[in-house]
């Protein structure tokens, strides 16, 4: 990964930590949502990214990271912090679904630091081509912005920059703890 590589994710945000929140909250959701829609929830699917590195090098990707627990803010920090190489992204362009952006402000969580399942951050000389080729694949993809020289990770969204915080304890366990108490 350097400085001028384009970063694309493939797969959504925060899917795997939906899918727990709409099973240990169903009762709850069902008050807010239909049945259906939080069936929906508990089984949201994503296409299961192939693991193989030669895979993704095939595609383009110089290096990735996978995103798990502490959402993709996590994985751009580990991913950044691994090359020591900042970022620019606009927050816009992450693929997220409708569920998780309504699921999360339910419970005031950050769909962007909610578990991910079969989500990845790629880093890629030439991201319009990697994208094309991953729809070809049938994998939601986008790019989200540039690898930039230095330590700086900016976050845009509309007319707000803004620089990432260290990755904190994944939203899902917010919810998690309540449920043990």
């Amino acid at each position: 990964m350097k400085p001028g590589q384009d970063l694309v994710v493939a797969g959504f945000v925060g899917l795997e930590g939906v899918r727990q929140i709409a099973r240990a909250r169903e009762k709850e959701l069902c008050g807010w949502f239909s049945i259906e829609y939080v069936r929906q929830m508990q089984t949201c699917s994503n296409v299961v990214l192939d693991q193989n590195p030669e895979y993704w090098k095939g595609l383009g990707a110089t290096e990735w990271e996978m995103a798990g627990e502490g959402g993709i803010y996590t994985a751009l920090w580990n991913l950044s912090g691994a090359y020591m190489a900042g970022f620019q992204i606009d927050l816009y362009q992450i693929p997220v679904k409708q569920e998780t952006i309504e699921l999360c402000e339910r419970f005031d969580l950050d769909p962007y630091r909610l578990y991910c399942g079969n989500c990845m951050v790629l880093a890629t000389d030439n991201g319009g081509h990697m994208v094309e080729a991953l729809a070809q694949e049938g994998i939601v993809s986008s790019w989200i912005g540039i690898v930039k020289q230095g330590a700086a990770r900016e976050i845009c969204y509309g007319q707000v920059h803004r620089f990432m915080d260290r990755p904190r304890e994944d939203e899902l366990y917010k919810i998690l703890k309540k449920e043990i108490q």
